[in-house]
């Protein structure tokens, strides 16, 4: 059992721990339909609190989201490592404090009368303020956080805040009980001594509590956006705001910088980093990233899908992709912002990880899954497309792998469009099928005899064909082109050919059990496969798990070996470690550092190859588990 005021009195509740604002709630309603309307900074107390801490929330999301917009924070970052799982889930209840201090907000209102008649504005109440915080507050945090440093203390309570290894704005509110209560106090004491000397206002206590959850957030966001120019120019204001870059000092070297907001205190305690202003001389002037070895170039899926991404939800993009009630008011916005992705935006920075020493990045076309079968669309996607690539091949990256819709056959023809207009690439250009192959290849258990395949003549589905007939497995092909299925028949050794059959109708397969499909099929298609069928699926995006009686695979996919670092995001309907194999299968080339591209058709001969790569770097298939019954089931 952990000390005192370390633990949350609600941290069992999950997201039932919400349900401890319902009384301000309740209070808002009943003033609202029984007692008389008073003037507006006045009209509920409780609506105020709730206002207050929905502000501080959006707040400390919002600077969030910024730190983790990559594309536009990258080369200023301060520690360069990413966000992991593991710190994400630690700090998962990170607002656990807005709850404490608006219990506090409400005990300090029937205890100190002086808060139920408080103007709208008070000039002289925002002077005391500041000057009760200069005086009061900020050496009381400087003094109490040193003490925290102790030894018995830091063990007890502070280290907690201490063990997120890369510093976020929701770290700022990740500490114990005890912690917040002193910070309440720190908080508190400018705004009560403005009141109590008859200076209070409402403006007094949403600013200050606003600019003090501001600056909270400044110093945790792990970017550094204050320019070293102003401290060029007035020397003195070094001294009296800190900078995420002097924060962040703070955390690594843990005897130094303890200030609030203000490093005088500091300077005046002899616990001024000597590091600070260099360091933040080098940080903020934008510094060159590092080059990634490796870019998987995505795109985006759908609008929903769309806010699964790290500079959105951040909690929300480190579970696996699913449609959630809470993201519908958000649909109208995803559909604005993704029509002006698509007007006015490039190619950009999403995230990344580190795998053996080596930076692998995430790049996002943008556009939307509906976007690539428009049409008019392909030229301007095969543009962005073809200035990543560029892009990564001036750059220095090593090697750069297609998503699903990048590689389509008919948009690009899986990248060799731009191998060919480019013979003297340096990257090397990845479309990951064959992996993608091995993986759908390997689900498939050993004793079955006959599969039947839809989006046949594709590459995957080609590929997939010639393997499974050198296994003496039966295929039915479905596809009306008789010339695309003959050219692919003589492709198989001819004591193999045999095993391909051509079919044109879904009723072919009404008594097979194994469908692969890579061609998206309707729920009315599906009746025609018998009661126990699964279906394996390489179709972006996965049909609909319409049959309670079948049982459904999740696209192919793998688990990136356990030594990787700062991942800390999934990617789409996948679960936590897990990519796509046209992912894995980029990662595996990097790693093994093959010289060649991988574009157009698939090499069979090769599959095996790819496979036995893969597992020797550690990456392993999903499990069996990954297999998901139909809705409803």
């Amino acid at each position: 059992m952990g000390a005192p005021l370390t633990a949350w009195p609600w941290e069992n509740l999950g997201v039932l721990k919400y349900v401890l604002y319902g009384p301000f709630v309740a209070k808002v309603v009943y003033e609202r339909f029984y007692e008389e309307k008073e003037s507006i900074p006045n009209m509920s107390w409780c609506l105020h609190l709730l206002i207050l801490c929905g502000l501080r929330g959006l707040l400390y999301v919002l600077w969030n989201s910024y730190s983790n917009m990559l594309f536009l924070t990258r080369n200023r970052r301060i520690i360069q490592q990413g966000i992991d799982f593991k710190q994400i889930d630690k700090e998962w209840d990170w607002d656990n404090f807005l709850i404490l201090q608006a219990l506090i907000g409400s005990l300090c209102y029937y205890i100190f009368p002086f808060f139920k008649n408080l103007p709208v504005l008070n000039v002289k109440g925002l002077v005391t303020a500041l000057i009760l915080h200069v005086g009061i507050s900020e050496p009381l945090y400087y003094w109490v956080h040193r003490k925290f440093h102790g030894d018995n203390l830091f063990n007890r309570f502070h280290s907690l805040h201490h063990s997120s290894p890369v510093l976020q704005c929701l770290t700022a509110g990740h500490a114990t009980v005890l912690e917040h209560l002193v910070l309440a106090i720190v908080i508190g004491i400018p705004i009560l001594g403005a009141s109590m000397m008859g200076y209070g206002s409402a403006c007094l206590i949403y600013g200050y509590i606003l600019v003090f959850d501001f600056l909270r957030c400044l110093g945790h966001s792990n970017v550094e956006i204050v320019p070293h120019q102003l401290f060029q120019t007035l020397p003195f204001m070094k001294y009296l705001i800190y900078t995420p870059t002097y924060h962040s000092l703070h955390h690594s070297d843990k005897d130094s910088n303890f200030c609030l907001f203000m490093p005088l205190f500091d300077a005046l305690g002899n616990t001024l980093n000597t590091k600070s202003w260099q360091l933040h001389k080098t940080t903020s002037s934008g510094k060159s990233s590092r080059v990634p070895d490796f870019v998987f170039l995505a795109h985006i899926v759908d609008i929903t899908s769309a806010m699964h991404v790290p500079f959105c939800l951040r909690s929300f993009s480190s579970l696996a992709f699913r449609t959630r009630f809470f993201l519908i008011p958000f649909w109208p916005l995803a559909v604005v912002v993704v029509l002006s992705m698509w007007l006015w935006s490039k190619t950009f920075l999403l995230s990344f990880y580190y795998l053996r020493g080596r930076l692998h990045q995430t790049w996002v076309v943008p556009r939307c899954g509906f976007q690539y079968f428009l049409p008019f669309g392909g030229d301007g996607i095969n543009k962005h497309i073809e200035e990543a690539i560029l892009r990564a091949d001036k750059i220095g990256v090593k090697v750069i792998s297609l998503a699903a819709l990048n590689k389509n056959e008919s948009l690009n023809g899986g990248g060799k469009l731009f191998v060919d207009k480019h013979p003297e690439l340096r990257v090397r250009v990845v479309h990951g099928n064959t992996l993608t192959a091995a993986v759908i290849l390997d689900e498939i258990p050993e004793d079955v005899k006959e599969v039947f395949l839809t989006g046949a003549t594709s590459k995957l589905g080609r590929a997939i064909a010639l393997y499974l007939c050198r296994k003496k497995v039966k295929v039915l092909m479905l596809t009306l082109s008789a010339e695309r299925f003959q050219r692919i028949q003589k492709e198989a050794p001819a004591e193999y050919q045999s095993y391909l059959v051509q079919v044109t109708k879904y009723q072919a397969a009404q008594n097979c059990k194994t469908w692969i499909v890579g061609k998206w099929i309707t729920p009315r298609e599906q009746n025609w496969a018998p009661r126990g069928t699964h279906f394996h699926q390489f179709v972006v995006p996965p049909i609909l798990p319409f049959r309670r009686d079948c049982t459904y695979g999740d696209l192919a996919a793998m688990r990136l070996p356990e030594d990787v670092q700062g991942l800390g995001s999934c990617e789409y309907t996948m679960e936590r470690g897990v990519v796509h194999a046209c992912h894995a299968g980029g990662v595996v080339h990097s790693l093994e550092g093959w010289t060649h591209h991988e574009v157009g058709a698939i090499d069979v001969d090769k599959i095996d190859v790819v496979w036995k790569a893969a597992l020797k770097h550690g990456l392993r298939p999903v499990s069996s588990g990954s297999t998901i019954k139909a809705k409803g089931n």
